[in-house]
């Protein structure tokens, strides 16, 4: 037997699934379609306008893995659908729906498509939680447009990293990954849906609550009024008595003490990870088309964005998004976050490379908005050096947030709002986001827990909620924007409000004038096999760094000394492209095989450029004439050149091995080495002590291997 309470909640679960959800669109119009498939790379709007199309059916596979087909889509409003005077039925708006044939896995790990109107102007991204738009639809009821379809596969959705074909553009194959479901116009019921977002949020609130709460009982007894006062033949007539019954429930005001969330809406967007840099630029460019078209519709929403790479793509390949883009920044409801070039892994870059990602990020919001970011974001990296403190600090960061570090698998950080100390005593006032996500639905099962979780209860009471669909999946959507204003203050829930990151960071100091200090690394416990996957990645990060370094040595001071032009140019480029490949799934080896081909191949362009930089710069200093010197770019002596400074060549000293019986010895006078034809150093003997550090009997540089087989995810972790 049922109790009445579980009666009600599975009537409640019935009737949204049943009736609220089927009824959100009273009518839907099918459209005309046609198609054309990109032969290869990704092509220009330009050239996808120009193209032969042919016509194409619902329920037609297309896409092979990481193709493109652009669909031109026509229609109009159905005369039925208006009234006499031509306009539609009050509380309704019409608007394009598309759904590409989306799996059931992850949104941001699949198909996902960007509709442009005939100008060649973005109008708005369509992922599987975000797949309709009104803008697409003009004033005359018509719909012309272009839809550019990325068939990339779903390799990573349920979180499984398995070995996969589909990596690889060379193994993918050309067999079509998706159907075509729907392109149609719908016309969409305002007060259904209000209702259905309004029963989304109390459902989830009531498993939040405890069982015998007077709060819970009135929330179950008022739902199951509402649900009595829907007509289910007439949804659409009777869905705003329902919203009226509900009122009441939704107007009861949160307790005084609530814990109160800032808001903040995010879409985190790997650089590259399960899907190529090329890629990325365009998942950019969906996902800010639909920031962008949400904020039209909610005057209150406001995003924030990182890494100064993601908005130099818009700028260089989406120049009408750009410009939209410009004008929010400059109201102050698009941010820039972070200042750091892309969103840097800090355990394997160098200083000066950790440095370069606050001078390059930094300029560029700089010189495009005149905004100086004091806020580092970094949800996402492995792990962050004791070092970073003191780099932020001198960047000009007063803030910083992440949230990755909640993921540790054996000693939690104390607290979720507190000072870092850098290891030379830097401090910088920090953030871990108590929802334990940095990609929150906004559900009320994510402001319970952000609320119950936080450690800082009872000297704070505010954290920050990043919200949005990552990764391709679009960002904020209208239902998430719709629960934070349901939820400004809820009886049973905490404070939920529209937020910056600033107004954040500026309201949780003033609260929390003297946090508790966390000194050093903010060491995470786990990905820790990040360290050894890809080494061809690492070494060509590790070289290129050097490179450089070495280049703008030579090359500044050829300026100085002869009046060489100093190629700022070519260094900027070149440094952008390797703070690219420092992003946190390039660099530590977490990304498919086409990610880590294409960074090897960069590294190599790269080393090539630098060498030849360095080789005119050398000679350059060197003059005319046959010379052999040494170029000792190193900060302490080398091979008889002294450190920072160019000598002449000196011949001699090299060590030469000697065979001796099957081995050989190596001998430059401060030690001596007898290595066996193994490979093994047999003896090694300090020559000014006659010392022996090998054993008799034994050998040392024996490499010994250990099968570690993780719990998850071999390129990640090391158990």
């Amino acid at each position: 037997m049922h109790d009445r309470t579980a009666l009600i909640e599975m009537r409640i679960e019935r009737f949204v699934r049943e009736r609220l959800a089927p009824a959100v669109y009273r009518a839907r119009q099918p459209l005309d379609i046609r198609a054309w498939e990109a032969p290869g790379e990704p092509v220009t709007f330009a050239e996808a306008r120009d193209a032969a199309y042919r016509p194409f059916a619902i329920g037609t596979p297309w896409g092979r893995a990481w193709g493109t087909t652009w669909f031109a889509v026509s229609g109009e409003i159905p005369a039925a659908w208006r009234d006499g005077s031509g306009t539609l039925p009050a509380g309704t708006v019409a608007e394009l729906v598309i759904d590409l044939g989306f799996t059931a896995g992850q949104s941001g790990f699949q198909c996902e498509a960007l509709v442009w109107n005939r100008a060649g102007a973005p109008i708005k991204g369509v992922s599987p939680f975000n797949n309709a738009t009104p803008a697409a639809i003009d004033a005359d009821g018509r719909v012309d447009v272009l839809v550019e379809a990325a068939s990339n596969p779903d390799v990573g959705s349920l979180f499984t990293f398995e070995p996969t074909h589909l990596g690889d553009l060379a193994t993918a194959g050309d067999a079509p990954l998706y159907t075509l479901r729907e392109m149609s116009i719908g016309l969409r019921d305002l007060a259904v849906w209000d209702l259905l977002q309004d029963f989304r949020l109390l459902h989830g609130l009531l498993a939040e609550l405890d069982a015998t709460s007077a709060r819970r009982a009135t929330l179950l007894e008022g739902m199951d009024a509402a649900i009595d006062a829907v007509d289910p033949e007439d949804v659409a007539g009777t869905a705003q008595a329902g919203r009226d019954v509900l009122a009441p429930l939704m107007a009861a005001p949160a307790a005084s003490s609530a814990h109160v969330l800032h808001a903040v809406g995010h879409a985190h967007i790997d650089s590259a990870w399960l899907w190529p840099v090329r890629e990325t630029a365009r998942k950019v460019s969906r996902t800010f088309s639909n920031v962008l078209s949400l904020m039209d519709e909610d005057p209150e929403f406001v995003f924030a964005s990182s890494s100064a790479q993601q908005f130099a793509w818009m700028k260089e390949h989406y120049p009408a998004l750009w410009e939209r883009l410009k004008e929010r920044v400059a109201e102050g409801r698009f941010v820039p976050v972070g200042g750091m070039w892309v969103e840097s892994d800090t355990n394997m870059v160098g200083g000066e490379a950790m440095a370069r990602q606050f001078v390059e990020g930094k300029s560029f919001f700089l010189e495009e908005f005149g905004i100086d970011t004091e806020e580092v974001w970094l949800p996402d990296s492995f792990g962050y050096s004791g070092a970073l403190p003191q780099i932020m600090k001198a960047a000009g960061a007063r803030w910083f947030l992440t949230q990755k570090i909640s993921w540790n698998e054996t000693n939690r950080i104390p607290h979720h709002t507190f000072r870092w100390e850098g290891i030379d005593g830097s401090r910088i006032f920090t953030h871990f986001p108590p929802v334990d996500k940095y990609n929150s639905e906004v559900t009320a099962a994510d402001l319970a827990h952000a609320e119950r979780n936080f450690a800082d209860k009872g000297r704070a009471r505010t954290s920050l909620l990043p919200y949005g669909f990552g990764d391709g999946g679009g960002g904020p959507t209208r239902e998430m924007t719709a629960t934070i204003a349901r939820a400004h203050s809820l009886e049973g829930a905490p404070i939920v409000k529209h937020s910056t990151p600033r107004e954040f960071f500026e309201t949780a100091e003033a609260e929390y004038a003297d946090p508790a200090v966390w000194a050093g690394e903010l060491y995470l416990e786990f990905h820790r096999g990040t360290y050894t996957s890809q080494l061809r990645t690492k070494q060509g990060n590790r070289r290129s760094e050097h490179l450089l370094r070495e280049a703008e040595l030579w090359a500044a001071t050829a300026t100085v000394r002869t009046g060489a032009t100093y190629p700022a140019e070519t260094f900027q480029r070149l440094w952008r492209l390797v703070l690219l490949q420092q992003f946190h799934d390039i660099l530590p080896g977490t990304s498919i095989a086409w990610v880590h081909r294409d960074a090897e191949r960069n590294y190599a362009a790269i080393a090539t450029e630098l060498e030849q930089v360095i080789e005119s710069s050398l000679r350059a200093l060197v003059g005319q004439g046959e010379r052999t010197v040494l170029a000792n770019a190193a900060p302490h002596r080398r091979d008889g050149a002294p450190a920072l400074a160019i000598a002449p060549a000196t011949h001699g000293g090299d060590v030469v091995p000697r065979a001796e019986g099957e081995g050989y010895v190596l001998d430059n006078g401060v030690v001596r080495a007898v290595v066996d034809g193994r490979g093994l150093i047999t003896s090694l003997v300090d020559v000014a002590s006659g010392r022996e550090v090998v054993p008799a009997g034994q050998v040392a540089g024996q490499f010994e291997i250990f099968r570690d087989t993780p719990t998850q995810w071999d390129a990640w972790d090391i158990d």
